[in-house]
């Protein structure tokens, strides 16, 4: 597979040296110079581009602001910044950033966010599994893995090992079992919930959203997961009552 790319920087050193990496990486394809993220904006909405190499401190348009333009589409090129500001990081994080190049940085950096760029491309151009006879299998193997976007990568988290999952404003953490360490992610905890399977986790409190098969005790007001006490909110109390009347 091979990525079209453009590269963007008001710096002419800095967007050569882009330019030649992307050029000097079989799989990438350089289609696009630009100097200004004005004149790269046309260059998008005119051809496919897979992957924007893109700097963010620049006159008249930054690269924070072109990627709050272009959005999140699934014709969106995906962006891998390239600075001299670390503190734009999370910035970049926000903007669903593929991934981020701090200069100066040389090709074997650059290559390795190439090559993330290359297996994610990879990942969601896969072609999807031809239909099995076995109905029943092929749900259960759509509810085994859940893919969060951790720090710039896709990582894939089995849904056997999640115990809760906490929301923290623009953030979830994901605590697992065998594990002390939770795995931090920017999303919500609304759109998790919309993509776990109801029949094994439930939102049990603005906050908290619990997988069913690892709860250890419960009352009609809070449930225990190991050491963790969690409250039932209010408007949560019917659904989890319905469950809790299951087993008593």
């Amino acid at each position: 597979m091979t990525l079209n790319c453009i590269a963007v920087d008001d710096e002419p050193l800095a967007l050569g040296l882009v330019c030649k990496f992307i050029e000097q990486t079989p799989f990438l394809n350089l289609v696009g110079r630009f100097s200004s993220a004005v004149e790269a904006l046309k260059a998008i909405h005119s051809q496919k581009i897979d992957v924007l190499y893109l700097d963010i401190q620049m006159p008249d348009l930054n690269g924070i602001e072109l990627a709050r333009v272009l959005g999140k589409g699934a014709e969106t090129p995906r962006i891998i910044f390239t600075t001299a500001y670390n503190q734009f990081a999370l910035e970049g994080y926000k903007v669903d950033a593929l991934d981020y190049l701090l200069k100066p940085f040389n090709y074997e950096e650059f290559l390795r966010t190439a090559t993330k760029a290359h297996s994610y491309f990879e990942l969601v151009n896969r072609p999807a599994a031809a239909p099995t006879t076995v109905v029943v299998e092929s749900e259960r193997a759509d509810d085994q893995y859940l893919f969060l976007k951790v720090e710039y990568q896709l990582v894939r988290i089995a849904l056997d090992d999640i115990l809760y999952i906490e929301g923290l404003k623009d953030y979830v953490k994901v605590h697992l079992r065998n594990t002390e360490k939770a795995i931090l992610s920017l999303t919500s905890l609304k759109a998790l919930e919309e993509k776990l399977p109801a029949k094994r986790f439930m939102r049990v409190h603005r906050s908290f959203i619990v997988a069913l098969d690892k709860i250890t005790s419960m009352t009609k007001n809070t449930l225990q997961i190991g050491k963790m006490n969690i409250a039932v909110g209010d408007q949560y109390k019917d659904a989890f009552t319905q469950f809790v009347g299951k087993w008593i």
